[in-house]
């Protein structure tokens, strides 16, 4: 992999006696052990040290310029951080890869096996936290000052373990063995409080408004090092834990008060313990809030803190920091900033309103109205009582502007309100209090504009804005994919690590046959590489000659994993009707998590394992269909997985995907697309030309347009296609489990069966025959090796413009307006 890496003081200064001596000495001072007596884990928690230690020396030398230079930062807000391991990570941005694998081995140690020993940080699920991890890479690559804010979860979402097929939760206890690489700063602790009551005193004519009788947690910062690639630079995430403000009482238990003496150690643990509780009960409900609201206050008292450490006017607040809200989550920030600069700061309300609205900026990543959080006023203002009365006012004032722009227009008000019908509308606070307001994909903000929301967008078009969501080309291929990364750096050099647009130089090789042949044996070797993972995981024996057609995203509905699943019944069906039918072997993988409260998702998983438990074991289809579900997807798999794919399935019902990342990643790694003309499937086909994908399915305005008009009924499907019907009817017959209402379900989501339901929502029946057209089509032009190849190639070399280094310069020049640090020459140089 290192030899595609630029050479620089960074890795020519690289100490590789020095390196191992310390590798030495921490498994001697960690464990009282030698190298040999060391396990894997301890290697890699040595190996971890001695690499943080290079670290904190970059870490401190940035935080020095950031002092001295003054730039704005960006805080950049989340409640997910889907990280990934940070071992390879870092080496690859130190570039120092190379030297640290080669001194490894002159230890008798395998790189690749003590990156193993890294669990992934469970700090996050889907696309929004992958999204959040990449822009944190972006933003120390390209020198901005930036934090990421969020939640140091004790277990994260859960660790998906398939048993009988179904999905099981288990706790993702990745914080067993302790993570190498986070700094605990307890003198950065926060105090967020919690419930209780609001009391006004008056003092100088004004009210002052205090909360009291609340509960109260300790918030602890852990840092972890965001390390710029070749540049020296190292910025933060910082997740916070939750600690109780008091200890135990032992006269509490002596008076028999146990509840009362564990509530405080209770509240902290439970903010902190998973990420997204299931809120589909109150408590569930209560506990989001609580974890939105902890990280929030938090991050925001520190915010302040810090400018205030070295600046005088907090009115001047805006002009050095930035808050972008990832999604309706922290959306409470504009109401916590409010409370610091009216009851902390004295402010004004008109002053403090000019300096949250010049800093808050918000982007929305969905148009489900089910993801666009809403909470019950009684809950809101009971948790937050200061909080909930500061979102009165701004809603007060925030109906006055409605009314003076349309005046008598309560209908205006109805949707625009901010609380209305008993609920706190979070987007529309972020949309009412922000400066700026982005969707991700180009079809998405269109949507959100034309559409979600309209009115909106109607009284202030100029927040609106568009920013085209990216990854890193330095995980996704670089450490992903080292084979193919070092096959482009051999033929347009190595500016395409930190310039992704430089890869378009690989056009003129789409046609080469020397060429094409190399990039798909480099497929081939990683399908291979995938092959012995999904036989070592799954005990499935898969052909790497196969087609391998991918799914891997979270599990929702409109992500249409159910129409990838029916389809392969379909064609298992059609293999065993025509044994001889021309038909290219195909392997068929999943990997998705669902979430625990979703029913019709993990029943969904469920029909898939069924699915491959009768299709992976009929000896008569000559093993043309295997289909695998890869057990808890997650970033360091999803390397593996993106290297390997032929063909990557972003099959969602057009209209419904804000973006997608993961379309983006399959790409940049050499896979055709089969896709709707959803999120930014629309603009990487533009990229690369409709002729190398595969598009299939309604549009968005078609889909729009049976939604608000009607005109679709499945039924009409179910009676006239009778390929159709006898998948659909192996559901519930019997043919994949023997209890024919374990999928009945699933059935009934897809028809009219039930009249209190809509069916096939996302219109998966519709769209069934365009996409087994376009799966055909899948097969034909993978016949042609030569034109494959052309095609594959084409993608990586058009993925230029899907770079979150884009995005984030994107974001820097229209939204946040930062300062870009360039630490000097001497200061950017290894041990």
């Amino acid at each position: 992999m290192a030899s595609t890496q630029k050479e620089t003081p960074a890795t020519m200064n690289f100490d590789k006696e020095l390196f191992k001596r310390s590798v030495l000495y921490n498994i001697k001072t960690l464990y009282r052990k030698t190298l040999d007596e060391a396990s894997d884990q301890q290697v890699f928690q040595a190996v971890s040290y001695a690499i943080k230690d290079q670290i904190i020396d970059h870490w401190l030398e940035s935080q020095k310029e950031y002092e001295k230079k003054d730039p704005k930062t960006v805080y950049y807000m989340s409640m997910e951080f889907l990280m990934g391991r940070a071992l390879g990570n870092n080496l690859i941005n130190l570039q120092a890869y190379k030297p640290v694998k080669e001194a490894l081995e002159e230890l008798g140690l395998d790189i690749n096996v003590v990156e193993d020993q890294e669990p992934d940080a469970a700090l996050g699920n889907g696309g929004l936290g992958r999204l959040a991890a990449c822009f944190l890479d972006s933003l120390a690559t390209l020198g901005y000052s930036a934090y990421g804010c969020g939640i140091r979860y004790k277990y994260g979402m859960f660790k998906q373990e398939i048993r009988d097929g179904y999905q099981i939760e288990v706790p993702d206890n990745w914080l067993v063995d302790g993570n190498p690489f986070e700094l605990r700063r307890p003198e950065y602790a926060k105090e967020v409080k919690f419930g209780g009551y609001v009391a006004v005193q008056q003092k100088d004519g004004r009210n002052l408004f205090t909360q009291e009788g609340y509960q109260s947690v300790t918030a602890i910062p852990y840092d972890l090092p965001i390390v710029g690639y070749g540049n020296g630079i190292v910025n933060t995430l910082r997740i916070w834990d939750a600690q109780p403000v008091e200890c135990f009482q032992l006269d509490s238990f002596d008076k028999g008060e146990y509840q009362k003496a564990v509530e405080q150690e209770n509240l902290a643990k439970n903010i902190v313990e998973v990420l997204y509780p299931n809120d589909n009960h109150y408590s569930g409900k209560e506990l989001r809030l609580k974890q939105q609201y902890f990280f929030v206050s938090a991050s925001v008292q520190e915010a302040v803190a810090k400018y205030m450490r070295t600046h005088k006017d907090i009115r001047k607040f805006h002009e050095k920091v930035v808050f972008q809200l990832n999604d309706t989550h922290p959306t409470v920030a504009v109401a916590e900033l409010m409370r610091i600069l009216l009851d902390e700061y004295y402010l004004e309300w008109d002053e403090a309103w000019e300096v949250t609205t010049k800093t808050c900026a918000y982007t929305n990543h969905t148009i489900m109205s089910e993801a666009l959080e809403k909470w019950p006023i009684e809950l809101f203002s009971r948790l937050l009582p200061r909080i909930y009365q500061i979102v009165e006012e701004i809603n007060r004032r925030f109906i006055n502007k409605i009314e003076t722009a349309y005046p008598g227009n309560q209908e205006k008000v109805r949707k625009m309100a901010i609380i209305y019908d008993g609920q706190v509308k979070m987007a529309h606070l972020a949309i009412a209090a922000g400066f700026s307001v982005n969707g991700v994909a180009r079809l998405h903000t269109e949507i959100l504009k034309n559409q979600e929301l309209k009115d909106f967008y109607e009284l202030m078009p100029e927040k609106f804005n568009n920013k085209t969501n990216g990854i890193t080309q330095r995980r996704f291929l670089l450490h992903g994919n080292p084979l193919l990364a070092d096959w482009v750096t051999a033929h347009v050099g190595s500016d395409w690590i930190t310039d992704l647009s430089k890869i378009k130089k690989l056009k003129v090789y789409a046609s080469d046959e020397k060429a094409q042949q190399e990039f798909m044996n480099i497929k081939y070797q990683n399908k291979v590489r995938l092959a012995n993972y999904i036989l070592e995981h799954n005990g499935v024996e898969v052909d790497p000659r196969s087609i391998f057609d991918v799914q891997v995203k979270r599990l929702h509905e409109y992500k249409r994993q159910l129409l990838n699943i029916l389809h392969v019944m379909y064609l298992y069906n059609e293999l065993k009707e025509n044994p001889d039918m021309d038909f290219y072997p195909r392997t068929f993988i999943f990997g998705a998590k669902a979430a625990a409260g979703y029913r019709n998702a993990k029943l969904t998983i469920k029909l898939i394992n069924s699915v491959a438990d009768v299709v992976n074991n009929d000896e008569s289809i000559g093993g043309k269909i295997k289909v695998v579900f890869i057990e808890n997807y997650r970033v360091s798999n999803a390397e593996w997985i993106f290297a390997a794919a032929d063909v990557s399935e972003q099959i969602s019902t057009a209209s419904k995907e804000a973006s997608g990342t993961g379309n983006m990643k399959f790409m940049l790694n050499g896979a055709l697309t089969l896709g709707t003309m959803d999120g930014a499937n629309v603009e990487i086909v533009e990229e690369v030309g409709e002729k190398n994908a595969f598009i299939f399915g309604l549009s968005s305005d078609e889909v729009i347009r049976y939604e608000n008009f009607g005109g679709y009924n499945p039924m009409d499907i179910f009676n006239n296609d009778a390929d159709i019907r006898k998948v659909l009817m192996q559901l519930i017959n019997g043919t994949y489990n023997e209890d024919t209402e374990l999928f009945r379900d699933l059935y009934n989501s897809l028809l009219n069966t039930l009249s209190t339901s809509k069916a096939d929502t996302y219109f998966i029946l519709k769209d069934f025959r365009s996409y087994a057209e376009a799966q055909k089509k899948v097969g034909e032009a993978y016949k042609d090796e030569k034109a494959w190849a052309k095609s594959a190639i084409l993608n990586v070399a058009c993925s230029g413009k899907f770079t979150s280094d884009r995005t984030i310069k994107e974001y820097v020049d229209e939204i946040w307006h930062l300062d870009k640090v360039t630490l000097p020459k001497k200061r950017v140089t290894g041990k």
